[in-house]
């Protein structure tokens, strides 16, 4: 392997351009649905009802996501990647449809189904495309665009949300995805090849894990349900039963025939397992942080819902300026940008800690020092993530190749659902229902970042090990 990797035009221009434009539209797609919905859900239970379900709308979808992200592999296997792209994104079209004209919330919830599942399955596809179409030169770059998505998401979607939710027209908001689904799915037709040139003979579609999905989503299912209790002792149960269920996920996966991950996927003493722990507390560490940051704002900090949207789109976008900036890292710069990604991530948890609670009027030096924390999670996070993600690809098992690259969106669903109930569930304990106000969101505040910060923490002594074995 050389230290040099090509430049950005390698990848952006000519068929790998439009193959790059194909597949970073697809995750695009996924992600600024996320952000979109987010936005308009207030409008949608104005107007067709269903509050209790609320949260639902996020829960169903995530789960549905993991499920596709899991069946990705078999998919690209049997139908090859061009036309389980088309499939997936039809999958994804036809749920954002059911979206857009639900009557009920019932019915909107069967359309978030569908489109978690195409979603999950667009993710997961994306990955193992980048491994099929890119050569290995190229894969940190490709990585980095992908995981940019992310960021830009966080930029357009809470936009295009508020922009119909104040037109009071949140169906055009489903229906503006759609045409671009279509060119997205038209552009994979062109570029991307029929067949599967990197299958091999051991790579052929087998059983599907279902007990080990099904625990998958029960896992998720339960920290949800739990977090949205008010009790301590039902939160309690929720994380105890959590854990039971996780150690029973172990231990299906390693006397299973047929797994849901890649062999060392869940052991800390392969290099497979620890790449996935390290992804898995950053992941956690955004997701705590980015959904409770625009209420903080508005309560202690006396900003409007659409500039503490923006303020904390800060992370996200630092997120892609550091996922894009660093991916062209080679030889002995990917060791030391893997280790600054947990530590960046700690600087920054530390100053939201710190500069949060308090409150202010919302003064300039206020919320720029709380946006210099946020960008210093994003930054640390994006910029070592392409790197965690290509050695994915290069240290998984060579006949596993495939069920590696859907295990990564699996993984970063998980540690993201896993990480949003974890955190809903601390801010309540913490006071943001009872006491509530300006006194409970401030302690709710603190102890949501004081926890969360932990994450990064271990997430370092994962990156130490995952660094050691690279030099």
């Amino acid at each position: 392997m050389t230290d040099k990797t090509p430049g950005w035009g390698a990848l952006l221009s000519g068929k790998d351009g439009i193959r790059s434009l194909a597949l970073a539209g697809g995750v695009a797609l996924h992600a600024i649905n996320v952000y979109l919905v987010t936005t308009i859900l207030p409008s949608v239970v104005r107007d067709i009802g269903g509050l209790d379900y609320y949260a639902w709308n996020t829960t169903l979808f995530v789960i549905a996501s993991i499920v596709g992200a899991s069946l990705a592999s078999r998919l690209l296997r049997r139908a090859g990647p061009r036309r389980a792209y088309v499939m997936a994104a039809a999958l994804f079209g036809f749920g954002t449809l059911i979206c857009a004209l639900a009557p009920s919330m019932p019915v909107m919830l069967g359309g978030r189904l569908v489109q978690g599942a195409g979603g999950g399955v667009l993710l997961a596809l994306t990955y193992a495309m980048i491994r099929i179409v890119f050569p290995p030169a190229l894969w940190p770059r490709a990585m980095g665009l992908v995981s940019g998505m992310w960021g830009v998401a966080t930029l357009i979607g809470p936009a295009l949300g508020g922009i119909f939710a104040d037109l009071d027209a949140w169906r055009w908001a489903f229906g503006s995805v759609i045409p671009a689904v279509i060119l997205f799915a038209v552009l994979a037709f062109m570029v991307l090849p029929a067949e599967n040139p990197a299958e091999t003979p051991d790579d052929r579609p087998g059983r599907l894990p279902a007990f080990q999905l099904a625990l998958l989503c029960v896992i998720v299912l339960t920290v949800s349900v739990a977090s949205a209790s008010s009790s301590l002792a039902v939160n309690l149960s929720g994380m105890v039963i959590s854990l039971l269920l996780m150690a029973a996920l172990v231990m299906a996966e390693r006397r299973a025939e047929v797994r849901l991950f890649p062999r060392g996927s869940l052991s800390l003493k392969t290099q497979l397992g620890l790449v996935f722990a390290t992804m898995s507390f950053l992941s956690i560490t955004v997701t705590s942080s980015e959904i409770f940051v625009p209420l903080f704002l508005q309560v202690l900090h006396g900003q409007s819902p659409l500039v503490a949207g923006y303020l904390a789109a800060i992370m996200g976008g630092a997120w892609s300026v550091g996922s894009i900036a660093c991916s062209g890292a080679r030889g002995a710069a990917v060791p030391r940008i893997i280790l600054a990604a947990p530590l960046l991530a700690i600087a920054g948890m530390v100053g939201l800690a710190i500069l949060v609670p308090p409150g202010s009027t919302g003064g300039f030096v206020a919320i720029a020092s709380i946006s210099v924390a946020l960008s210093l999670v994003g930054l640390g996070v994006g910029s070592g993530w392409p790197h965690l993600l290509t050695q994915v690809l290069q240290v998984a098992p060579a006949d596993e190749q495939v069920l590696a690259s859907a295990s990564i969106t699996t993984v970063q669903l998980f540690a993201t659902a896993v990480g949003a109930a974890l955190a809903g569930m601390v801010a309540n304990m913490g006071g943001l229902t009872d006491p509530g106000g300006f006194t409970g969101t401030s302690a709710a505040s603190l102890w949501l970042f004081v926890v969360f910060a932990i994450a990064p923490v271990l997430g370092l002594f994962t990156a130490l090990r995952v660094a050691r074995a690279l030099r």
